[in-house]
């Protein structure tokens, strides 16, 4: 059999914004469209995003993994127009999303993405209410989907997984550990933070790479900071890939890196795998590869 394919792209931040009603606009909703206003509208752009989402098609991989941050500053509209686009980019079975901060801008938006949104963010058996982490079975992956939106004071961006999260994603991993399968961990902060981005953080990271390095995992997959990235975390065998994708929509000439995704092949067994990364994104010719690494052999 061919390896199997799974795509991950991160932080569409879907544009146009739906205008905002004044009333809409209090508290930390304000800085975020005047920030849109000023200079994020030019970043994420439709026509990049659309261009990707054609190439990722173009591969054909068996499931898609999205990372994060569909909406921008939390607006009601915003969610009905990002459940259009998901139902585009594929089938809820064959597409998994976790939120990003974005996605929660605000308390009163909490809840928003699990009920626009659930078919992407359940697990294989059937559950009355969405739950992280959840789990999807595909192929030989399992796929851990970890949410680390919590609403945040303005000019703050962190993330949370929070105790109880961490306890149940502790106990997921034991429990994966027993079975022949690629475990994939989704999540939309990274793991490890630069300095500069200390506002932008996982505030529990350290609790979440101590279980990795107790349980082990085969991949992590996130978002948030735009740029590619990869850091390698401690295993209780081996170090553990974290992987870092640009915004999906962006622009090329920004501080960050333009739009990208990354395609994953993924063959063999436990104790054999392989997984090779092929980065493909936007350059002034269009879309094309950006490199490809063997993460795993």
């Amino acid at each position: 059999m061919p390896p199997y394919a799974l795509a991950h792209l991160s932080d569409p931040h879907l544009a146009p914004m739906p205008r905002p009603r004044l009333a809409q606009l209090a508290g930390k909703r304000i800085t975020g469209y005047l920030n849109w206003l000023r200079g994020r509208r030019k970043i994420h752009v439709s026509a990049n995003l659309n261009a990707i989402v054609r190439d990722l098609k173009a591969q054909s991989p068996g499931h898609i993994a999205v990372t994060g941050d569909l909406a921008n500053i939390s607006l009601p509209g915003e969610f009905t127009a990002a459940r259009a686009w998901l139902d585009t980019l594929g089938p809820a079975a064959d597409v998994t999303f976790v939120p990003g901060n974005h996605d929660a801008y605000v308390r009163e938006a909490a809840d928003a993405a699990a009920l626009h949104w659930a078919p992407y963010m359940q697990g294989d058996a059937a559950a009355p209410k969405i739950e992280f982490p959840f789990v999807r079975r595909r192929g030989p992956l399992a796929l851990i989907g970890l949410s680390t939106a919590v609403p945040t004071p303005p000019f703050m961006a962190t993330g949370q997984l929070g105790d109880e999260q961490l306890t149940r994603f502790e106990r997921t991993l034991a429990q994966l550990g027993k079975e022949p399968l690629f475990r994939v961990v989704l999540i939309h902060h990274p793991p490890v933070s630069a300095p500069e981005n200390h506002s932008k953080r996982l505030t529990d990271a350290e609790a979440f790479r101590k279980i990795l390095s107790q349980h082990g995992a085969d991949l992590v997959l996130h978002g948030h900071d735009h740029v590619h990235s990869l850091v390698w975390l401690d295993g209780p065998k081996a170090k553990i890939p974290a992987v870092g994708v640009p915004s999906a929509s962006a622009t090329l000439h920004s501080k960050y890196d333009p739009a990208a995704y990354n395609l994953y092949r993924i063959d063999g067994a436990p104790g054999a795998w392989t997984c090779e990364m092929v980065s493909r994104g936007l350059n002034s010719g269009g879309i094309g590869e950006i490199k490809r690494q063997m993460l795993v052999n």
